[in-house]
């Protein structure tokens, strides 16, 4: 055990340090810590690190589908909800028997029910390798939305998939039917589950005195509660976690404090961020106990294989979105449809960022030793060592050639038609004209009696003017210079108040924790500021 947690810290210290490598040399940090954890998997001296695939499925993925399900905008998921299902199961079963009959054909002694077992395993993207690469990239909303939607719910339809298939393995039988009926009531009990312990946790938030700890520590123990509930009846854990997790999102400001909030989002994306960079390192360390479990295999025929099917792979998926934009084209002559001019360069974007990650390894560790009969797993080790390299060639070979590709395509924003940054400027001098019509209205008297609601009053007409003033026409470059002039003095004045506030901090005659009181509201004070004026610099 003190070994155990001795190598994670350390893990999580040499994360940290590959992180701000990526930020220095402007790469994808998850493409940064795979190939740093493949190339500390080779040190000699360094323990053997293996991944436990109960550990990823019970203890990494279900807070990380949960955090995904929270930032997805429940309006752009609905919109797109068409495109979103597709990809997450027709295209799923779709590229999984492309795998298989692909695999069988390859590799001698693969079967049908293998090929399935293996498409089922490589089928789904990633849902943190692609947010989190694109992140990092200057890519239009709908593409967000559609990729983050397709990789919450595609897991489901995977592992779905890999169920299946491995039980027509082991037990040497399939019958199609049941398969089918199976796969809907796995989905639909997934989302019933994922929603009945949503409302618990709804319930809870909302009509009980919580505090904002309370709040956070509920919100961690939500996903858990949803996956565990929906594995226990043998249902979609995935399926019942994002489900629940939009759910809860939708709801958040109705259940949740301001302070429950801000401190919610706070813990969250720490704790997303470290499970996040444990993951990708553990995708690079396992690469030398996969080589080493390869047996009979020659390491030059597995590499072989793995560099096909990742080529099948990323062909497939290219096929499947220009497919689906022609299909939107003939489609939207009958119904309705969020777009029904798609083109060809959104979807090739699309295509281009089904990235593989570590759901796709902990299903291939998964597979079990021995069948039935007692007799080994056929092929067990191939499927490992291939599914490592479909991985390894999506996420590090499509990841580093993204940026390039979205550059060359050109693809601006298509749904809407005014920018970030006029949609910030309108919203906020709305917001502002509301609030000083309601002060006139309603507490007039108050401002002229009030000094401190005289002041708010000032403060808000102060901020229309400002607004009034810039609008999109008049973003030249000396009003962007002007936002960051602004910028350099607030900062300039809370940093003085901050060594003003240690100095009072070294006089007897004032309480340490009045300090710390005042140092916290400069800080939100700071970040008010640069989300302020985020779309404006």
């Amino acid at each position: 055990m003190h070994d155990s947690i001795v190598l994670y810290l350390s893990l999580i210290v040499v994360v940290l340090f590959l992180v701000m490598l990526a930020q220095r040399v402007r790469i994808s940090y998850p493409i940064v810590l795979v190939l740093g954890g493949l190339a500390l998997g080779f040190v000699p001296g360094l323990p053997e690190v293996s991944i436990d695939p109960e550990l990823i499925f019970l203890i990494f993925l279900p807070p990380l589908l949960f955090e995904a399900a929270w930032q997805t905008s429940w309006k752009d998921f609905y919109k797109w909800r068409r495109v979103i299902a597709s990809f997450a199961f027709l295209i799923v079963i779709l590229t999984a028997g492309v795998i298989a009959y692909v695999s069988q054909s390859l590799i001698p002694g693969f079967t049908l029910a293998l090929g399935f077992l293996l498409g089922g395993i490589i089928s789904p993207p990633d849902a943190v390798a692609a947010t989190s690469i694109l992140k990092d990239i200057k890519v239009t909303k709908r593409l967000i939305t559609i990729v983050e939607g397709e990789s919450l719910l595609n897991d489901a339809s995977s592992l779905i998939v890999f169920r299946f298939a491995t039980t027509a393995v082991v037990s040497g039988s399939f019958v199609l039917s049941q398969a089918v009926v199976s796969f809907f009531l796995v989905i639909g009990m997934g989302v019933v589950i994922g929603l009945a312990v949503a409302l618990i946790f709804y319930a809870i938030h909302r009509w009980l005195p919580t505090t904002p700890p309370i709040d956070t520590i509920l919100t961690f123990v939500a996903p858990y509660a949803m996956y565990i509930a929906a594995e226990h009846f043998q249902f979609s854990g995935v399926i019942a976690v994002v489900t629940g997790g939009l759910f809860l999102s939708h709801h958040s400001h109705n259940i949740l404090s301001h302070l429950s909030r801000i401190q919610g989002i706070n813990v969250w994306s720490t704790i997303g961020f470290v499970l996040n960079g444990i993951v990708f390192m553990l995708i690079g360390l396992e690469l030398p106990v996969i080589v080493q479990q390869l047996g009979d295999t020659s390491l030059y025929d597995a590499i072989r294989y793995g560099l096909i099917i990742s080529g099948v792979i990323i062909l497939t998926r290219l096929a499947c979105t220009q497919g689906t934009a022609l299909f939107t084209v003939f489609i939207s002559r009958f119904i309705r449809t969020a777009d029904d001019r798609p083109g060809w360069r959104a979807p090739l974007m699309f295509g281009w960022t089904g990235m593989r990650g570590v759901v796709s390894l902990a299903s291939a560790l998964s597979i079990p030793f021995l069948l039935n009969t007692g007799q080994p797993f056929p092929q067990r080790n191939l499927i490992i060592f291939i599914t490592f390299v479909v991985i390894l060639v999506t996420l590090v070979f499509q990841g580093l050639t993204l940026p390039y590709l979205v550059k060359w395509l050109d693809v601006g924003e298509m749904d809407y038609s005014l920018t970030s940054q006029e949609q910030a400027v309108n919203i906020r001098r709305k917001l502002a004209q509301e609030s000083l019509n309601l002060i006139n209205s309603r507490f007039e008297k108050e401002a002229g009696e009030n000094d401190l609601v005289q002041s708010l009053k000032q403060k808000i007409e102060n901020d229309i003017g400002f607004l009034n003033h810039v609008r999109e026409s008049d973003l030249t470059y000396n009003t962007s210079e002007h936002v960051a002039q602004y910028q350099l003095v607030t900062r300039e004045i809370l940093e003085h108040k901050r060594s003003l506030l240690k100095q009072f901090n070294k006089k007897e005659t004032y309480e340490e924790e009045v300090i710390r009181q005042h140092l916290s509201q400069l800080d939100l004070e700071e970040e008010k500021i640069r989300q302020q004026f985020l779309h404006l610099e």
